[in-house]
């Protein structure tokens, strides 16, 4: 049984944006330990080589923006032409920024939702032929802030929600090619963004720790993976990471009503001053490792 769990991906290849680190290496590891290859597309060249060594001949990188049509288009063609095929596309490159909508400045903002909103886009475009040629699977990673906005996040809400909607919208356009689409909703995970915006912003780690599970908690990015490549191999419409984010999109109604209005504008009275105040000792509206992306 186990041993025919471990190769659920033989004879596959999956292309992972943001594979530098994360969610994205994690995936491209466990991929390759399920009989799959991978094709890792990043932009920090010296991880990505190092990843493709420890996986030998299952993997292969090419470095590319995800906001460079010309560059991502490029890699995943090429991809599919190195390993003969693409049967699944993980849009998982992704950042975070610091500061309330007065306080961000509009490069920054711009960034977060060209990188998580107009990246998932490039990804899916030009993966389609490929995928049409499988009838492959694409997984585009969004988050638990999909539907769940949080004061001092606005980019990062604004930009996975929009994932979301994209997915959504690319799933209906897809289908009649035999093409499967879902959406991977990630609470907090145990990586660099998460770590680092605790660490720079101590209001924001006191938020997280008076906000109802799962957004209270952190996931480890093995559990994260493990999901992930269930929902490959399910082909499914959802991924919940953890399961309980599933509650969360289902109250999305609840949670954005006037009825818990009260409890937000407190809570974001009492936090909104003090996070940007930490944001304006920082000096910076990205957390210090931002190569560009990796949730």
């Amino acid at each position: 049984m186990l041993a025919a769990m471990a190769q659920r991906f033989s004879g596959k290849v999956a292309l992972i944006t943001g594979a530098a680190r994360g969610i994205g290496e994690g995936v491209a590891r466990g991929y390759v330990a399920d009989g799959g290859r991978v094709a890792l597309v990043g932009l920090e060249p010296e991880r990505l080589q190092a990843i493709s060594d420890d996986l030998g001949d299952a993997a292969a990188w090419w470095e590319a923006d995800v906001r460079d049509s010309a560059a991502m288009k490029a890699a995943i063609d090429a991809a599919a032409e190195h390993f003969g095929r693409i049967d699944h596309v993980l849009a998982n490159a992704g950042i975070a920024s610091y500061g309330t909508v007065r306080q961000i400045d509009e490069a920054a903002f711009e960034r977060v939702v060209d990188i998580n909103v107009n990246g998932v886009f490039r990804t899916l475009k030009y993966a389609t032929p490929h995928l049409e040629k499988t009838r492959g699977y694409a997984l585009t990673v969004a988050s638990l802030a999909s539907f769940t906005p949080l004061a001092g996040l606005a980019s990062y809400n604004a930009s996975k929600a929009g994932a979301e909607s994209l997915a959504l919208a690319y799933k209906q356009e897809v289908a009649h090619l035999g093409i499967d689409s879902g959406i991977c909703h990630p609470s907090w995970i145990d990586t660099d963004i998460v770590r680092n915006a605790e660490a720079d912003l101590p209001t924001f780690r006191e938020i997280r720790k008076k906000l109802p599970y799962p957004a209270n908690g952190t996931t480890s990015v093995e559990k994260c993976v493990d999901l992930i490549l269930k929902g490959f191999a399910k082909r499914k419409s959802r991924v919940y990471v953890p399961k309980g984010v599933k509650v969360a999109n289902w109250s999305k109604a609840l949670v954005n009503s006037p009825l818990v209005w009260p409890f937000l504008k407190r809570l974001a009275g009492r936090s909104v001053p003090s996070m940007e105040a930490e944001v304006e000792a920082l000096g910076r509206f990205h957390h210090s490792h931002v190569p560009n992306a990796g949730d």
